[in-house]
């Protein structure tokens, strides 16, 4: 009798990140941190990220908006990273080597300086940035250099979530 391997997405979960006004960061030092997620309940293998946002006004080119993504093995709440402390902030990190201790999770060149275009982050493995494993605990940085804050926005476009994935075996 064959093992059949199926893989089981969960529900879309949203990321607790307020991205309204957004202000511009020239260095990418300045951002938006998420709330951690918590994965040692869950134990996903792998999670997707997705989100959306929605660019201020007239953004000048060339600019781009950068998605970084953090993992630990132990809640922020008691360790940080940097400036990075597992809540919903904005922060400032020390210097440009912290993004080193980061991954790269998506970046989104603005392709037209047009006002209140909404953009699109594809979806990305978290798991992949780390070697193929799911940290324990993970979260977002969110920076970009459109000189323009992003748009205020009260039709949640500003947002991310993701999906965790698990394998069952038959």
């Amino acid at each position: 009798m064959a093992t059949i391997i199926t893989t089981t997405y969960s529900a879309n979960t949203a990321i607790t990140m307020d991205l309204t006004s957004l202000a511009a960061s020239s260095t990418f030092l300045a951002g938006r941190e998420s709330t951690q997620i918590d994965n040692t309940s869950n134990l996903f293998i792998d999670a997707i990220v997705q989100g959306k946002f929605l660019v201020g006004t007239t953004p000048t080119l060339p600019c781009e908006l950068r998605v970084y993504v953090w993992g630990a093995d132990t809640s922020l709440g008691t360790t940080a990273i940097d400036t990075l402390d597992g809540t919903d902030s904005a922060e400032t990190l020390t210097n440009t080597t912290v993004l080193g201790t980061l991954r790269l999770g998506a970046v989104v060149g603005i392709l037209v300086n047009t006002s209140d275009l909404t953009y699109r982050v594809l979806p990305f493995s978290v798991a992949q940035l780390f070697g193929g494993i799911l940290p324990k605990f993970w979260g977002l940085f969110v920076t970009h250099n459109m000189t323009a804050a992003l748009k205020t926005d009260a039709g949640n476009t500003n947002s991310f979530s993701y999906n965790g994935i698990t394998y069952t075996s038959t």
